[in-house]
């Protein structure tokens, strides 16, 4: 469609192509301009502006026959001849439009399946040529009064008119011409409105067919052939396939976003299903929260009514006590002046005076006696109790507490994650499994140490409001005990169950100094950073593919459970490595990495074993003696340290193969070179015995001896020139072990001994001087023995 409506836009702009005039109006001008062109609309052939096209007496007379107003066309006989000599072949440019919308297609499909019966498809499918025909016809009909016109109308036919119709279409226009003469005969006159009912009635048989491109703007199927020249030649059309896709893709997205909605919605349900049954579970819980509290509310009412019971029994039981005594001693009072009255009125009816003054005495004492004491007549307590206060603060506190959340349940802490810690830091989670509302929680934590008691160690409280929680500034690869409590308005849950945790290891350290390697091997020692022991170590190898670039290939061996490992390496490469130690926590860091060559044998000199006179210069490959005063001096050594060689070992060479390496002398210092089992005695001299090889060197005062010593015995060798640098080739495969000149390449001698262990390099100096050690150098081609 691009190219089409491209094909369209530049029709818009050409100024000599057809079909580029906005506005249907013939120029009023008479004149033409030179080698110029006059194009129409091509609407002109199914509208009322067609007849514009013709003479000016075709067109004042077919006005006057239809009675129309129409202005009368400026155009003469000489323009029309002008457009006839021009050439423009209106068939050309239908026949280009028809292919553009697709109508050839249609129309081949038509005859197809007319039986290729052309007569009939062109009644179906008016051509171009048809239409121009059946439009002179008509014109020639309605002004058949004028010869003149009639013979324009013969010469338009044979010099061909834009859209001049071949000879094989003759009978076509003869019968367009007899049926567009039809309404002039009969009065009814040429008028626009007949001929758009001409092409109505040909619209109405197009539309019965199934349309071959849409109209965007109607959003309706149709035929291309109503883009050309029916109602929606201004509207913007497609492709019906093309259309079709469109909507399609439409539709789809249409789909897809009420796929969307349906999954949103069965999303909601699904939600709203769960809230119905928390709704219920809160119900649930709220219910029995509510009657917990009622209970306790009740038994605390009971509670205080059996109190205000018993202190008011308490209360009665004191008053009736007390009025009772009152009652007993006002009885006993009673009883005494009864017994005295009875006594005095006995003794009134005495009659003996003698008896009566005597009886009389003794009873006005008691009388004066009994009624000198006071009586109490004032009640002991009162009848009314005393109105008791009821506390119902404790009562009031449940009550509002009916409406108060609950505190919640406990919290459940989880095991710990891998790679949930590094070596300072714990990553501590927990779940809690109920709908209590919980406004924070409560972190606890402490050291796990086997020597101290648990309650020994001192406790640190983190409160967070996630369910995790990041603790920091912890020791690395230690134990700590988490627990965890949840807190809201209510008050705090019980607290979870103690999960120990265990942070990452610290980066262990390479021992750079005791690397030792070949061009095949490396063997690397480290020491752990933790007091604690880890579960084990990770080494990271990384090759440098491209030192320009800095590109490299890493690899790593896993689960090494020692602080050494012997490496299968790749020769002349150069490797960075690194080491990681591992522990149920995770990872610890890489440590710091060391970079390794495989060029050649690398080993370092063990100072454990060095001589108390021999030092080992700063670049650690450099051994130099001073003095030689006293071999066996007093001066502290190792346990290991020889004691009367001044002698040093290298670190052990633990790989099969070939070994290389050079020792640089000077010419005036005696010094011993070569190699030792680890076992070789520390106060004898280095190939005095059966467990070393050595060359040594001595200066006589006739020339320079050299001897090749192993169990104190040498061969007679002389060597004419002192060597400057010697080379010594430990070949483990061939039990042998070569020594060289350097310098000039020559072989000195070679001892052939079955090592039965892996051998020390070993050096030695006799008299003051230095010997500088090289490693790490690839085995030379003219080392090579027959």
């Amino acid at each position: 469609m691009s190219s089409r409506s491209g094909s369209r836009r530049e029709y818009e702009t050409s100024d000599q192509l057809p079909g580029c005039s906005a506005a249907p109006a013939v120029p009023e001008s008479s004149e033409i301009e030179a080698g110029g062109l006059i194009f129409y609309h091509m609407d002109l052939y199914g509208s009322k502006e067609r007849f514009d096209i013709f003479p000016e007496e075709l067109s004042a007379q077919g006005e006057r026959s239809l009675g129309d107003t129409r202005r009368e066309s400026p155009l003469s006989s000489e323009k029309f001849q002008h457009l006839q000599e021009a050439g423009y072949d209106l068939e050309k440019e239908v026949v280009e439009l028809a292919k553009m919308y697709g109508l050839d297609e249609d129309r081949e499909k038509e005859l197809e399946l007319l039986g290729g019966h052309p007569e009939v498809a062109e009644s179906r499918w008016p051509s171009a040529r048809t239409e121009k025909a059946r439009s002179q016809g008509s014109v020639s009909n309605a002004s058949k009064s004028s010869s003149s016109v009639k013979d324009q109308s013969r010469i338009t036919k044979q010099q061909g008119l834009p859209g001049e119709a071949s000879p094989d279409e003759d009978e076509s226009k003869a019968r367009a011409e007899d049926d567009a003469e039809s309404p002039i005969r009969s009065g009814e006159g040429l008028s626009s409105s007949g001929i758009s009912d001409e092409w109505n009635s040909q619209a109405v048989s197009e539309e019965e067919e199934s349309g071959d491109v849409f109209c965007s703007t109607c959003k309706i199927p149709i035929r291309a052939f109503d883009k050309l020249f029916g109602e929606h030649k201004d509207h913007e059309v497609t492709k019906l396939p093309n259309a079709m896709e469109s909507e399609k893709e439409e539709i789809h997205k249409n789909m897809c976003k009420l796929e969307e909605q349906i999954a949103q919605m069965e999303n909601f349900a699904s939600h709203l299903e769960e809230i119905f049954i928390t709704v219920e579970e809160n119900f649930g819980r709220q219910e029995e929260n509510f009657e917990v509290h009622y209970n306790d509310a009740v038994q605390v009412l009971a509670q205080k009514y059996e109190e205000q019971l018993e202190a008011l029994g308490e209360e009665k039981r004191q008053k009736l006590e007390a009025l009772y005594g009152q009652l007993v001693s006002c009885g006993e009072h009673l009883d005494i002046c009864k017994e005295l009255t009875d006594t005095t009125q006995e003794l009134c009816l005495e009659n003996d005076k003698a008896n009566f003054m005597k009886a009389a005495i003794t009873m006005v004492d008691r009388l004066e006696e009994f009624l000198k004491k006071e009586v109490d007549l004032e009640l002991s307590t009162v009848p009314h109790f005393e109105e008791r206060v009821i506390d119902f603060s404790e009562v009031e506190q449940l009550m509002n507490s009916i409406n108060i959340i609950p505190a919640p349940c406990a919290p459940v802490i989880n095991p710990q994650a891998p790679n949930a810690a590094t070596g300072t830091s714990l990553r501590v989670c927990w779940s809690l499994f109920s709908d209590d509302t919980v406004e924070c929680y409560q972190l606890c934590y402490k050291t796990v140490n086997n020597e101290r008691r648990s309650d020994e160690q001192p406790e640190h409280t983190l409160k967070v409001k996630e369910t995790y929680c990041t603790v920091t500034n912890l020791l690395p690869n230690t134990q700590y005990e988490f627990w965890v409590s949840a807190l809201n308005a209510s008050g705090i849950s019980p607290p979870s169950e103690r999960t120990v945790y265990v942070t990452a290891p610290s980066p262990p350290t390479i021992k750079s100094k005791k690397i030792r390697s070949c061009e095949n091997a490396a063997l690397v020692c480290w020491e752990s950073g933790d007091i604690n022991p880890v579960d084990s170590y990770t080494v990271e190898l990384s090759k440098l593919a491209d030192e320009e670039n800095g590109d490299t290939i890493t690899e790593s061996i896993v689960g090494i459970p020692n602080c050494e490992v012997l490496i299968h390496l790749q020769p002349t490469q150069s490797y960075h490595i690194c080491v990681r130690a591992l522990n149920l926590g995770g990872s610890s860091e890489r440590s710091d990495p060391v970079l390794i060559h495989t060029t050649g044998t690398y080993f370092c000199l063990n100072e454990d074993t060095a001589h108390p006179l021999l030092a080992i210069l700063d670049d650690g490959f450099t051994i130099a003696c001073d003095e030689l005063e006293n071999p066996e001096c007093d001066l502290p050594v190792y346990d290991n340290s020889f004691t009367r060689c001044i002698g040093i070992l290298g670190s052990l060479i633990p790989f099969p193969g070939k070994h290389y390496w050079e020792v640089e002398v000077e010419e005036d210092t005696e010094y011993r070179i070569g190699v030792a089992f680890e076992n070789t005695p520390r106060h004898g001299y280095l190939g005095a015995n059966n467990s070393s090889w050595c060359m040594r060197h001595i200066i006589t005062p006739s020339r320079h001896k050299y001897e090749f010593l192993h169990s104190g015995m040498t061969p007679d060798i002389r060597i004419t020139l002192p060597p400057r640098r010697i080379g010594i080739l430990l070949d483990y495969e061939n039990c042998r072990l070569s020594f060289f000149n350097g310098d000039i390449a020559q072989h000195l001698y070679t001892f052939n001994s079955h090592f039965q262990h892996y051998v020390h390099p070993c050096f030695a100096l006799e008299t003051p001087g230095i010997l500088r050690i090289r490693t790490g150098i690839a085995v030379p081609p003219w080392t090579a023995l027959p």
